[in-house]
């Protein structure tokens, strides 16, 4: 609709051009277009031929999360394609094709999946060995690279068969990923040079004979999903406590009397029921600022979950706050400082195996939390408590950016400067007010 609005009006290039990129920009947030504090991330789909067969070849698909703080949760990643011709998935393993299709043309030998847009899934942990594959199978879950390197990366094996007058393969089309709902979006898959293969323990390196490479991005506009996340904030030197702001992941319902809320998730579907909150997020971080020495500050750092269902496994938050650019000492949970060029430090905290790994669900008498203290060193030359200094820029849970309050309502420190406190301001009133009915008196 904008660009037809824009066509019929005849503008120059130059000028229908930089309306264009101002479009872009007003529609395109940071986290949804580019985020600067994971200008890397991705998830990078592999497709790898590396043996030729009578009908067709064996392959090996590799997904690697690029991402340093999104992590692929249950139920899991699934990753679908449209072949580029009649090919079929002859055998699998490492993984399974949800639908087999319609086989009916094989007689003896049915082929696993015959779908020409077959969506693959992952397999659990304790499948039998002859359906694995080398570093394959944890129900779906890719951890964090920063978080878990080891675990950021998954493959799987099949046999394509049916290749019919293309016998050296072509590139699936229309990749698709879940991981595990909506808003990946990935390029085509291309040729590029050949993976290398170890074999013999690592003693001899084999090139692939084709590999074919795609990169899947998120964007929470694609998602279109609503904020899951929030921050309130509090310090030791002002009683104020700064709330999430109102609505930050919709409002609640017109019953005021109730305790639970339902909240809509991806699809009409998918429901969530969390407590009835002003900000109705299943998330709230807050930050509080809790002791200031001479060398050091203290922070205490609290992860709530308000779903009354669902609990948070392997959950992680970022914090982009100057201090971390100086020394960090969490006490009970895993943390680490990403790479960033960056005036301000950022950090990735995530809870601690067999402690506090598993953000738990609300009851009716219970919260469910994770905390931890932190310890942050001073910088002389920067430190300061004014000016919103001792609050985090930016707060991301899971990888998803959570609503910060407005800086004018941040705790500000004490200042016998500032306008005067409700309570003196009424003092004032009656004293003037004593000063006019006396000089009135005096008057008559």
């Amino acid at each position: 609709m904008v660009m037809v609005l824009i066509v019929h009006l005849h503008l120059p290039w130059v000028l229908l051009n930089f309306i264009l990129l101002l479009i872009l920009v007003v529609l395109c947030t940071l986290s949804d277009c580019y985020d600067p504090l994971d200008p890397n991330g991705n998830i990078s789909i592999t497709f790898d031929i590396y043996q030729r067969t009578q009908d067709g070849y064996l392959a090996r698909v590799t997904l690697e999360n690029y991402y340093e703080y999104r992590h692929v949760d249950k139920p899991g990643w699934q990753l679908g394609w449209q072949w580029a011709n009649d090919e079929v998935i002859w055998s699998i393993k490492g993984a399974v094709a949800t639908d087999q299709g319609n086989c009916s043309s094989y007689t003896s030998q049915l082929p696993h999946s015959c779908k020409k847009d077959p969506l693959i899934v992952d397999l659990p942990a304790d499948v039998s060995p002859e359906s694995r594959s080398e570093h394959c199978c944890n129900g779906g879950i890719l951890s964090a690279r920063a978080i878990d390197p080891f675990s950021s990366f998954t493959l799987f094996e099949l046999e394509v068969r049916n290749l019919g007058q293309y016998p050296l393969g072509q590139a699936p089309n229309n990749l698709t990923l879940l991981a595990p709902g909506p808003g990946y979006t990935c390029s085509p898959l291309l040729q590029t040079d050949p993976t290398v293969i170890s074999s013999f323990n690592g003693q001899r390196q084999v090139p692939a004979l084709r590999t074919w490479k795609s990169a899947c991005t998120y964007s929470n506009f694609m998602a279109n999903k609503s904020p899951i996340c929030c921050v309130s904030l509090s310090t030791f030197y002002n009683p104020m406590i700064t709330p999430c702001p109102d609505c930050s992941c919709g409002c609640s319902e017109a019953d005021k009397a109730s305790k639970s809320c339902i909240r809509l998730g991806n699809t009409l579907s998918e429901e969530n029921i969390i407590a009835c909150t002003k900000h109705m997020c299943p998330i709230r971080v807050h930050w509080h600022v809790k002791n200031n020495y001479v060398t050091h500050w203290r922070v205490k750092l609290t992860i709530s979950n308000y779903n009354y269902r669902s609990n948070y496994s392997n959950w992680n938050v970022l914090l982009q706050h100057p201090a971390f650019s100086q020394n960090t000492t969490s006490y009970s949970f895993n943390t680490a400082k990403l790479p960033l060029a960056f005036q301000d430090g950022v950090s990735l905290f995530w809870g601690i195996d067999y402690y506090n790994t598993e953000l738990v669900h609300s009851g009716k008498d219970q919260q469910g939390f994770v905390s931890t203290e932190i310890l942050l060193e001073k910088d002389p030359k920067s430190f300061t408590l004014s000016n919103g200094w001792a609050f985090p820029r930016r707060v991301y849970f899971n990888g998803e950016n959570c609503e910060m309050p407005l800086p004018d309502t941040f705790p500000m420190l004490p200042n016998h400067t500032n306008t005067l406190r409700p309570p003196n301001i009424i003092l004032l009133i009656i004293s003037l007010f004593c000063f006019w009915t006396k000089a009135s008196f005096h008057f008559q």
